[in-house]
């Protein structure tokens, strides 16, 4: 928060400037099959979920946060009028971080739309890029929904999306023949690397595109690539976190599938 300024000069500062225009009211959109179902501000997602105090440890914060939030199975409902744990969910943030989730997982009790900071006024920044998290922000409830990889927190949430993973991200998936390997690399990449890594520019923005116009295998040699998957900070101070649970056969999977799909290459984007 910034230093108070004299009255003097506030009014002074008043007088001679014209009133900053009105910020666009926070919205939150809601798409099934790529068609958008509902957009909800503030006050009507409010009224569809009266909030409550969620408090517990944050691990992007490293510490005990509060937040006023409401709990995300009521929004659900309000917004496709039915909250369905068999259905597969896609949760799309501002900068292009793109979270695609189990219904089971996302629905499960512990869930909630944090719509403000109850220690920071404007919210606390979040992150190595110290981002504003507002205006909405998922946060889990529960002791054991710490985990980012089983329980990410995409801040900035733009849009909730009824889909199945196959139609959103078609182009990421190495085919049926691809060899055993480079399948079970595709789950992990589905599970952890897809909401911030693209392949064939279907997935996250937040991180390089991995397969097109070159794999990353085409310009990285596989030891780099391994032992920047699981600690990116020993090359740069980044975004992208570490993952020290995966085995080195989880690694050559991954490297699997990177090497199958840079012989399955698809860039709409590319200039005919």
């Amino acid at each position: 928060m910034s230093r108070p300024w004299p009255l003097a000069f506030l009014a002074l500062s008043l007088a001679c400037s014209s009133p900053p225009p009105a910020s666009p009211p926070a919205r939150l959109r809601f798409v099934r099959d790529s068609v958008e179902v509902k957009t909800l501000d503030r006050d009507a997602l409010l009224r569809a979920s009266p909030p409550v105090l969620v408090q517990g440890y944050d691990p992007y914060y490293g510490k005990e946060k509060r937040f006023r939030a409401l709990p995300l199975r009521p929004l659900i409902v309000a917004a496709f009028g039915e909250a369905r744990d068999d259905l597969h969910y896609v949760l799309r943030a501002q900068d292009g971080y793109t979270v695609p989730l189990p219904g089971k997982r996302l629905l499960e009790e512990g869930a909630h739309l944090a719509v403000e900071d109850m220690e920071v006024p404007g919210w606390q920044p979040i992150g190595p890029q110290q981002a504003n998290p507002g205006p909405f922000y998922l946060v889990w409830s529960k002791p054991h929904q710490r985990e980012l990889e089983s329980h990410p927190r995409p801040w900035q949430l733009a849009s909730v999306e009824i889909a199945a993973f196959e139609a959103v991200f078609p182009a990421t998936d190495p085919g049926k023949e691809a060899p055993e390997g480079a399948r079970r690399g595709y789950a992990t990449y589905r599970e952890l690397c897809v909401r911030c890594h693209a392949i064939n520019r279907q997935g996250g923005r937040v991180g390089p595109e991995l397969n097109v116009p070159q794999s990353i295998v085409e310009y990285r040699p596989a030891a780099q690539i391994k032992a920047y998957i699981r600690n990116p900070l020993q090359f740069r101070y980044g975004n992208m976190p570490p993952h020290p649970g995966l085995s080195e056969g989880d690694l050559d999977d991954l490297l699997s599938y990177f090497q199958t799909m840079s012989g399955r290459k698809q860039d709409p984007e590319a200039k005919r």
